[in-house]
C-alpha cells in the first residue's frame, strides 16, 4: 500500500467542514476547467451494453450529479429521455444554455426530452422504473451520514434490469481525510453492488491531478452494473 496517508496532513473535522466549502466554492471553477469534455467511458459503456442487449425497457436516465451536460448531452443525443439533476443552479443553467453536441456533424440533441431539476443529495428522491443512473464522478460528495439512504433511492429506483455507472472514491484517495465526503473500501463496494451483475469494475490508484490542476492522490472505483 502506498504510504502517502502519512504524508497528508491530518485535519479536524471543523477543518475539513472548511473544506468541503471550499469544494463547494470551486464549481464554478470546475465547470469552465472541463468544458467541452467528452462523456465519460462509463456511461459510454453502459449505453453499448444497453444496445447490444436490447431489451423491454425505456430509454429513461437519470443523469445524477449532471454538471454542465456532458454525460446529458450524449444521452439526449443516442435518443434518451434524461432526468438531469445537480445540487448547483449554475450547473442547472450552463446545461440548459448548451447548444452543442461536443462539436460532432449530428443533429442538435433533442431538448423536448429533458427535464432538470436543482437537488442535492442529502434531499435526492428519484421516480420508479429507471432503465440507466449516470453518476460521474458526484457520489463521493454525497456527506456519509446520508449515503446508506441514497445508495437505496438508487438501487430501488431502478428497474430489473437497468443499469448503474458511475465512480465511487476509494479509501485510499487523498480526500478521504475530508470527513464531509464519502469513501469506500473495496470490500464496501462489493457490498453496495450484491444487487447488481457487474459488467464493467475497474479499480485506479495513482498520483495524478484534478482538472484544476492540483496534485492528488487517486483511488477510484469505476463501475458499470446491471440490477438483477
Amino acid at each position: 500500500m502506498s504510504d502517502f496517508l502519512n504524508r497528508w496532513p491530518i485535519v479536524d473535522n471543523a477543518t475539513a467542514a472548511g473544506d468541503r466549502r471550499k469544494f463547494d466554492a470551486q464549481w464554478m471553477q470546475y465547470y469552465q476547467a472541463v468544458a467541452g469534455r467528452p462523456p465519460r467511458p462509463t456511461l459510454i459503456k453502459a449505453m453499448e451494453n444497453y444496445d447490444q442487449a436490447p431489451g423491454t425497457l425505456p430509454k429513461f436516465a437519470v443523469d445524477l450529479g449532471c454538471g454542465d451536460g456532458r454525460d446529458t448531452v450524449e444521452l439526449l443525443d443516442r435518443g434518451w429521455r434524461v432526468l438531469a439533476i445537480d445540487g448547483e443552479p449554475e450547473a442547472i443553467a450552463r446545461l440548459r444554455r448548451r447548444d452543442d453536441c461536443f462539436g460532432r456533424a449530428r443533429p442538435k440533441a433533442n431538448r423536448t426530452y429533458l427535464e432538470t431539476r436543482v437537488q442535492r443529495f442529502e434531499d435526492l428522491t428519484l421516480p420508479p422504473d429507471v432503465s440507466l443512473i449516470n453518476a460521474s464522478f458526484c457520489l463521493p460528495f454525497c456527506p456519509p451520514e446520508h449515503f446508506s439512504r441514497l445508495w437505496e433511492e438508487i438501487v430501488v429506483a431502478l428497474a430489473p434490469g437497468g443499469r448503474f455507472c458511475g465512480q465511487l472514491f476509494g479509501d485510499q484517495d487523498s480526500w478521504s481525510v475530508y470527513t464531509d465526503l464519502t469513501h469506500h473500501r473495496r470490500a464496501q463496494v462489493n457490498q453496495l453492488l450484491e444487487p447488481f451483475t457487474i459488467e464493467w469494475l475497474d479499480e485506479e490508484n495513482h498520483f495524478g491531478q484534478t482538472a484544476l490542476g492540483e496534485e492528488k492522490h487517486w483511488h477510484i472505483f469505476h463501475i458499470v452494473a446491471r440490477k438483477r
